[in-house]
């Protein structure tokens, strides 16, 4: 399967030693031929949005999207029709839009985290990198099924893919996170 905006790109265990894609799943929000864009929805980070957003007031958890540009703050949503400016990825996803909007919102709670997912960084591929990956099977691309990503569980993200994926990725599925502690 080719990749494009709205499907899933899921880490091969053959990059288990890449700190930043280990385990990884990614939204792909982005796919031409001047590279590709996408977030890493799996991979909880230690802060929390009021921690990060000095005008927002609600804990809300924040992801590390990738290693590009980790000091910038991102977010997917589903809410188009309240926040003005996204872009859509995928049948009822959307990134980006207006912060002042999200800001009040979300102080009023009338934005709820199953909604929205912020993000700390990006995962970036430049012109043709992301289908040189794919070549030597560090990535598989599925469709991405879930009605509402956002609720997907993160902790057993990837886990689930390799069991759908079946075969040689079953094995996987239980495989410690460091295997040499096993």
């Amino acid at each position: 399967m080719s990749p494009t905006k709205g499907k899933l790109l899921i880490a091969e265990p053959s990059i288990l030693n890449d700190p930043s894609f280990n385990r990884s799943v990614v939204l792909l929000t982005e796919h031409n031929e001047d590279g590709s864009v996408g977030f890493i929805l799996n991979k909880l980070s230690h802060f929390k949005l009021n921690q990060l957003v000095q005008e927002i007031a609600v804990e809300m958890p924040v992801y590390i999207g990738g290693p590009v540009e980790q000091s910038n703050l991102y977010f997917i949503h589903k809410i188009p029709h309240i926040i003005q400016g996204s872009i859509e990825i995928g049948e009822g996803f959307y990134w980006g839009g207006n912060i002042e909007i999200i800001t009040e919102l979300v102080n009023k709670q009338e934005i709820k985290s199953d909604e929205i997912r912020f993000f700390l960084g990006y995962s970036g591929w430049s012109a043709n990198q992301l289908n040189e990956e794919l070549e030597i099977d560090s990535w598989v691309v599925v469709e991405n099924n879930f009605p509402n990503i956002l609720d997907a569980d993160d902790t057993t993200l990837w886990k689930d893919h390799m069991i759908k994926l079946g075969g040689e990725h079953l094995i996987w599925a239980n495989a410690p996170v460091n295997p040499s502690l096993n």
